[in-house]
């Protein structure tokens, strides 16, 4: 049985965030994000965070073009 993995990617700046992770890891994910987005020292900022779980919850979902814009 092959196991399915998922990959989610943000380029912010000269900084890229890329996760590879399982259907039975979402959860860990998104507390892995929200600790990022908590830590200062990381530019992935809440609105960043927000987004990307929104995508680990909800994969199949297509991006708002609203957010994509520049810093």
């Amino acid at each position: 049985m092959t196991q399915e993995l998922n990959v989610l990617a943000l380029i912010k700046g000269a900084e890229r965030f890329v996760f590879v992770y399982d259907d039975d890891s979402k959860a860990a994910l998104i507390d892995d994000i929200r600790d990022k987005a908590a830590n200062p020292a990381v530019a992935l900022n809440w609105f960043d965070a927000a987004v990307l779980t929104q995508r680990v919850r909800n994969p199949q979902t297509e991006p708002d073009p609203a957010d994509q814009f520049d810093d």
